[in-house]
């Protein structure tokens, strides 16, 4: 039994059909359940209650068993004193007010049909299922599904809007400075994330400014910062851009970042060099990049703002040791649309809601339902068990929250599937 439950059954008065008493035995009549407080206090506030003849207001406290007001420490916190009733599951112990008054005490076990409890215990029953109602998911409408990966891909760029907005603060809000370091970051991918950020935050963005139009000289501090001009080599071309970023670090007076860059299970192309490489090149030709990113509703014109490849050396190069023949090595559209879901989109929604302008949140949910699904282990999880659940860049995002921060947290009562399940059984 988790007291999410008995919030459920409260929220939406879920019980048998006849008159509620309290455990003295005085009728009970409901009429506003209140508001659900998610946060600290009574776990519902503003209820209206009639208990005999008395009509209340005030607020309502919920509990496994009546015992965990004491064990909780309600009785020595004033914010308890407006509680009017208290629904328990177990009514183990009388609790009392401050002026030595009892709390009336609404007993749920007495009230809840048995077929209704079995449910809810089946719902969240693990035996080895991968999502608690993987039974029940297929046959769920596809309108609620549908509407619950919207809601769910909201919440996750609401959840990334939270980390750009602490780049955004370190920056004096300089978006083109937040935008460099969020690319960054994405061009590192999961392996090198934290390594290429750890690198953009060594570089002073007005630096950036100064050196991004020299793409050889952009791309000696990229390297020279993330520690990659220390080893040794003959290739003149490696010489050549440890001498300028020597006197570029000299005269920027730049410390090197904090986080070393990574190869283990990487392939060629995501080399932590023609990444960088590649990231330099997008600043080459354009000096406000969030501007024109900004401006840009179509996602031709986001791919073709984020089109580069690594420059000239590296076409016969993964690493400065060894060459190999010719090839360019120009970013892939999975990988420009990559960079489209983790920075352009999260960056733009935390833009429009900060300047106040709602209406362009269906332009990037459009956007995101133009791109493709992201074939990964938990959409595959979902796809085996109903096909086509994630036919979409959204469902994909969404999915990833609903399996994280939902079924693997047996959040089924906070979930609009889970809620679903359990409305269709019979009133209770």
């Amino acid at each position: 039994m988790q007291e999410d439950y008995l919030h459920y059954l409260w929220k939406f008065q879920k019980w048998k059909n006849i008159s509620l008493t309290t455990s003295e035995g005085f009728p009970i009549t409901i009429l506003n359940t209140g508001t659900h407080n998610f946060l600290s206090g009574p776990d519902f506030f503003n209820s209206r209650i009639v208990i005999g003849k008395q009509q209340w207001a005030g607020n309502v406290e919920i509990h496994i068993r009546a015992s965990d007001w004491y064990r909780h420490a309600h009785h020595e916190d004033p914010a308890y004193d407006s509680v009017i009733l208290h629904v328990v599951w177990e009514h183990d112990s009388e609790v009392y007010r401050k002026n030595d008054t009892v709390i009336p005490v609404l007993e749920l076990k007495n009230f809840v049909q048995k077929d209704a409890l079995v449910r809810y215990e089946d719902l969240l029953a693990k035996d080895q299922k991968w999502i608690n109602c993987e039974r029940d998911f297929p046959s769920i409408d596809d309108f609620v599904i549908e509407n619950w990966l919207e809601r769910l891909y909201v919440e996750r760029l609401e959840k990334k809007s939270a980390v750009i907005e602490e780049l955004l603060n370190r920056s004096s809000g300089d978006w083109e400075e937040v935008l460099f370091k969020m690319l960054a970051k994405n061009f590192g991918l999961n392996i090198n994330g934290d390594a290429f950020l750890s690198t953009a935050d060594s570089i002073p963005f007005s630096v950036v400014r100064k050196c991004m139009k020299e793409r050889t000289g952009f791309e000696a501090i990229l390297f020279g910062q993330s520690g990659l001009l220390e080893d040794g080599h003959e290739e003149p071309y490696f010489h050549s851009l440890r001498r300028k970023y020597e006197f570029l670090q000299n005269k920027f007076s730049l410390k090197k970042a904090e986080i070393p860059v990574k190869y283990f299970r990487l392939r060629p192309d995501n080399f932590p060099e023609i990444r960088f490489s590649q990231l330099a090149g997008i600043y080459e030709s354009r000096s406000g990049l969030f501007s024109d990113i900004n401006e840009a509703e179509e996602i031709d014109e986001l791919r073709n703002i984020l089109k580069t490849e690594a420059s000239e050396f590296w076409k016969t190069h993964y690493t400065f040791a060894k060459p190999h023949s010719e090839r360019r090595k120009p970013v892939s559209t999975a990988f420009t649309d990559l960079l489209i879901i983790n920075t352009i989109i999260p960056l733009k929604f935390l833009y429009y809601k900060k300047v106040g302008v709602a209406d362009k949140e269906e332009v990037m949910l459009g956007i995101m339902r133009k791109l493709k699904v992201e074939s990964n282990v938990v959409v595959n999880g979902f796809n085996s068990i109903r096909p086509k659940t994630g036919i979409t860049a959204l469902h994909s995002q969404a999915l990833l929250r609903l399996k994280k921060e939902y079924c693997d947290n047996n959040r089924c009562l906070h979930c609009s599937l889970g809620l679903k399940i359990l409305k269709e059984q019979p009133r209770i």
